[in-house]
């Protein structure tokens, strides 16, 4: 294949995806009065696995109590973000459940459901060193949603070995 022809395939792809990701958007929000879809539940719930492996608790009980306790503190972080960082998460969390957006932007050919831990790790390795800066800035934006979160809520401090606040 000639380079000028890889190129031109290159650019249709993108302009392609792009007209389908903001298709997507237009249809199924990422965010739907402020808070996660449930698509972007799904993938965010999924997104945190692979992150906090190793801080979440290993029991699946309160495995999934911290999971959907940062869920709800994600919501609240969220609706504490501007209009226009809302509006750009909304993009991105009606994106990312797609398949397009999935294998796009993530690299992750497993459906949410169905890929492992190490799966959704490698993949957002790969998103967080790609040469690509939208990549790059929707592995941060992923990490940011999923940390401040998690971490500021009193079940992860153990964790961490943080005592807690201390009495003033």
């Amino acid at each position: 294949m000639q380079r000028r022809t890889l190129l031109k395939l290159g650019i249709g792809s993108a302009l392609v995806l792009a007209a389908a990701g903001g298709a997507v958007a237009l249809l199924q929000p990422g965010l739907v009065k402020g808070k996660l879809s449930a698509p972007a539940r799904l993938v965010l719930r999924r997104v945190a696995q692979a992150m906090l492996a190793g801080t979440l608790p290993a029991e699946a009980g309160a495995q999934d109590a911290a999971l959907a306790a940062l869920l709800t503190r994600a919501d609240d972080f969220i609706a504490g973000t501007p209009r226009a960082v809302q509006a750009e998460l909304s993009q991105l969390f009606a994106l990312l459940p797609t398949a397009a957006g999935r294998r796009g932007i993530v690299g992750l050919s497993a459906s949410w459901e169905s890929a492992t831990v190490q799966e959704v790790s490698a993949a957002l390795q790969s998103m967080r060193t790609a040469g690509m800066e939208l990549k790059q800035q929707a592995y941060l934006g992923l990490h940011d949603i999923v940390c401040a979160p998690y971490f500021s809520g009193e079940e992860s401090w153990a964790v961490l070995g943080y005592p807690g606040p201390t009495a003033v």
